[in-house]
């Protein structure tokens, strides 16, 4: 009989906690698994799920606009935010609840406080003080947003947390940020109605993904009303009579209800004990692991955001099943992070998998470059102007397809089907052979015939 209370323990119920948790004790392990908030994590509670939601509601005034042109009379529309705040608390409810089923029925110990290390075997419940042993100890805190302490007034702000559960609609939002984050709830907040601000210190938003994309993403929101400041950063924050007051570095003094700061987030490692542990930890305070999530101490993983390897929801569960493959059924995986899909729901919306033309220009000799922009068939009649945009990057040795990108609607679900076909190492042959769906906007990935250009050593021929 082993000496310690459980054999594994849990410290955060996110996605990827979960997911170690319930499948260890399906396993017959005893396990135990403790959250300070509410099970579920980021991605459900105050992440991708609420998020997505919100992106839905705000996307209704152009399908009520749309409707006009496919001859439909649309009498008068009115939003109520904190109906939609409602609904939304009420689907996370449902969710984290069956988080909570899922765990109870694999006969894991559900604790609901905040845990600490005390030693590398040992955890400290802050609720009651009470201390549990274990052989193994898994730590999936997550992260949390990026409070910017360096700017004068930051307390004045929000962060993405925050933005859904706001007891108004503000007539006005400043949003400082070009990730995902901040430009997806530009748009969410500019489709509901409000006047919507994005300031970015750098030349382009969404830094990561592929230039064409972020450029037709860009002219896209500008277009729909939404004023982006690039080059540009806040410099203050204060409140005024009517609002805040935001002092910038090149744009002068802009006005607004709220500002939202989405500028990064950060391993959330403060007060777990690590030290206490031995735990290693970077210079943002992330934990060190090798490639089986395992720290510098034996006996300790670490899966998901706390790691700050990549920060995606499936990624921390890929990371946890890896875990067990490790640890309970002595088969060693590594996670894999090769050609992870990921999409930016934004309006319209970016799916992308694989390498950006301009990652690939610095790993390949000589590329193909596959591109086409057109107007979707739903545009026409609806009379919008936006643009979908597509591109397959092929690396001219091989005919492998190693890059694709698509800027527009259904963007996400088109990148999670590719992102099967990049994984299985289609070439550009294997896109060719295959039939078109007519009508569709997917069949432009399989109609492509000729290169739009060639990259070679990194320059556009």
């Amino acid at each position: 009989m082993s000496s310690y209370d459980y054999d594994l323990f849990v410290i955060g119920g996110g996605s990827g906690g979960v997911r170690a948790a319930r499948v260890a004790a399906s396993l017959g392990k005893r396990v135990a698994i403790a959250e300070e908030y509410r099970y579920g994590g980021t991605c459900v509670i105050r992440g991708c799920v609420p998020k997505k939601l919100f992106v839905y509601a705000s996307q209704f005034h152009e399908h009520f606009e749309d409707a006009e042109g496919f001859g439909w009379t649309v009498g008068e529309s009115s939003f109520d935010w904190k109906k939609l705040v409602a609904a939304k608390d009420a689907e996370i409810a449902r969710l984290e609840g069956l988080y909570k089923k899922g765990l109870a029925g694999a006969n894991a110990e559900i604790l609901e406080s905040r845990a600490e290390l005390v030693d590398a075997h040992t955890v400290r419940l802050a609720k009651t003080g009470q201390t549990v042993t274990a052989k193994t100890v898994v730590i999936a805190t997550g992260g949390r947003p990026n409070p910017h302490a360096a700017l004068p007034g930051h307390e004045f702000c929000i962060s993405s947390n925050e933005a859904f559960h706001l007891e108004e609609l503000p007539k006005s939002i400043v949003i400082a940020g070009g990730g995902y984050i901040a430009v997806e709830f530009a748009n969410i907040f500019h489709g509901l109605g409000v006047e919507t601000t994005l300031i970015y210190r750098g030349a382009e938003i969404l830094s990561r993904f592929d230039e064409d994309l972020r450029r037709g993403l860009h002219e896209a929101m500008v277009a729909k009303g939404i004023r982006i400041l690039c080059h540009d950063t806040l410099q203050k924050v204060s409140e005024g009579e009517d609002g805040l007051i935001l002092e910038t570095m090149n744009n002068g003094t802009l006005r607004a209800g709220v500002v939202l700061l989405a500028l990064g987030r950060d391993p959330n490692t403060e007060g777990l004990g690590l030290e206490a542990a031995g735990v290693a930890v970077d210079e943002r305070g992330a934990i060190i692991v090798d490639d089986y999530s395992r720290t510098n101490v034996e006996n300790i993983y670490a899966l998901g955001d706390v790691t700050n390897r990549v920060q995606l929801t499936p990624v921390a569960i890929h990371e946890a099943m890896c875990f067990i493959e490790t640890e309970y059924k002595n088969n060693p995986t590594r996670p894999d992070y090769e050609l992870i899909p990921t999409a930016v729901f934004s309006q319209p919306e970016i799916g992308t998998v694989g390498l950006s033309e301009e990652e690939a220009g610095k790993r390949y000799g000589e590329l193909e470059v596959y591109r086409a922009q057109f107007r979707p068939l739903k545009a026409t009649l609806s009379g919008r102007a936006e643009r979908m945009i597509m591109k397959l990057i092929v690396d001219a040795a091989s005919s492998r397809v190693v890059g694709a990108h698509i800027l527009g609607h259904d963007a996400g679900e088109m990148a999670q089907l590719l992102g099967i076909t990049l994984k299985a190492g289609c070439t550009k042959d294997d896109f060719d052979r295959t039939m078109a769906l007519h009508p569709t906007a997917a069949e432009e990935l399989v109609t492509m015939y000729a290169p739009s250009y060639r990259i070679r050593d990194g320059k556009r021929v």
